[in-house]
C-alpha cells in the first residue's frame, strides 16, 4: 500500500505542545507522511504564557502550495487547524484549491474559541470567514463554543441533552460541511467526549471517556490529529472518534498525575504507542 500523505497547515510554537508540534509527530507515528506548511513560527503558545516571539508568515503560505504543486505532489488530507489572521483564511481557501483532489479528506478545526468566549484575536468577521472555509471542508472538528459562534447561536453551558447536541450537528451542516465531529460533548459529571454526525446517513454516534476536571492546553489539536490517523488508516467516522477520545483521555491523565503545569500542553508523547496499538499498525 502507498503511503497516505497529509498537507497540515498551523503554526509551530517552539514550546507548549499544540498545532505543528502535535499534529507532525501523532501522523508521523500513525504512519503517515506529514507535510507542513507553517502560518507562523512563535517561541511558546499564546495560552496564558506571556512575551512570546512571533514571526508572521502569512506571505509565505501560498509560495509553499505553489511549489507544491509545481511538483505535482498529491495529497491524501488537507488539515487545518489555527489561523492567525483573515488573510489567512482567505490564503487557506486558495490552497485547497490547489493542491486537493478529487479524493482528498479536506479536514477542518476551526480554532478559534473556547468556554463561551473568542480567543482575543478573532473578531466577527473572522468566525464568518472560517464559517466559509469549513463550507469547503469534508469534515470539520469544532467543539461546541465554536459550533455556537458559527450558527449565532448563544453559548449554553453543560451538561447537555441529546437533542440540543443532534440540532447543533445538523444545524452545522448548513455551512456545507458533510461530516461534523463535536468536541466538549457531557451529559453527566462523570464522562466526557464526542459526537459525530454524517450528512448522508443522517446518523449521531457518540464516543466518551471519563472525564477529567481541569483545563488543559493544546487538547483540541491531539484530539483532531488522532482522529485524523484513524480516518487515514481506514477506520469508519464513529471508531476514529473513539480512537481520538480514549487517546486524549490518556495523555491528560498522565499529564494530571504528573501535576504538571496545565498550560504546558499534555504528555501525548508517552500514549502513542497507545495509538499504534489501536490503529493496528503493530
Amino acid at each position: 500500500m502507498q503511503q497516505k500523505r497529509v498537507a497540515a497547515i498551523h503554526d509551530i510554537s517552539g514550546f507548549g505542545k499544540c498545532s505543528l508540534t502535535v499534529a507532525l509527530p501523532i501522523l508521523s507515528a500513525a504512519g503517515i507522511e506529514t507535510s507542513v506548511i507553517p502560518t507562523a513560527v512563535l517561541s511558546t503558545h499564546t495560552g496564558g504564557i506571556e512575551g512570546f516571539t512571533y514571526r508572521d508568515l502569512t506571505n509565505d503560505m501560498l509560495k509553499f502550495a505553489n511549489h507544491w504543486h509545481s511538483l505535482n505532489l498529491k495529497f491524501d488530507s488537507i488539515y487545518t487547524g489555527f489561523l492567525g489572521s483573515y488573510e489567512q483564511i482567505d490564503i487557506v481557501s486558495s490552497i485547497f484549491d490547489l493542491l486537493k483532489s478529487s479524493n482528498t479528506l479536506i479536514m477542518v478545526d476551526p480554532c478559534m474559541a473556547d468556554n463561551g468566549e473568542l480567543y482575543k484575536i478573532y473578531s466577527d468577521k473572522m468566525v464568518e470567514g472560517m464559517s466559509k472555509l469549513c463550507a469547503k471542508a469534508n469534515i470539520i472538528v469544532p467543539n461546541i463554543t465554536e459550533a455556537c459562534f458559527m450558527l449565532g447561536k448563544e453559548y449554553k453551558q453543560g451538561p447537555y441533552t441529546k437533542d440540543y447536541i443532534k440540532s447543533l450537528l445538523t444545524e452545522l451542516t448548513s455551512l456545507g460541511c458533510e461530516k461534523i465531529v463535536l468536541t466538549g460533548v457531557w451529559f453527566d459529571n462523570d464522562k466526557l467526549g464526542a459526537a459525530c454526525y454524517d450528512k448522508v446517513t443522517k446518523t449521531v454516534e457518540y464516543a466518551f471517556n471519563n472525564r477529567i476536571d481541569g483545563s488543559y492546553h493544546g487538547t483540541g489539536d491531539v484530539f483532531a490529529s488522532a482522529l485524523l490517523a484513524g480516518l487515514l488508516n481506514n477506520f469508519t467516522l464513529i471508531e476514529s472518534t473513539q480512537i481520538a477520545v480514549d487517546f486524549t483521555y490518556s495523555a491528560i491523565l498522565k499529564t494530571a498525575k504528573a501535576h504538571t503545569d496545565t498550560r504546558f500542553g499534555v504528555n501525548f508523547e508517552n500514549i502513542i504507542p497507545k495509538l499504534i496499538n489501536d490503529l493496528n499498525l503493530i
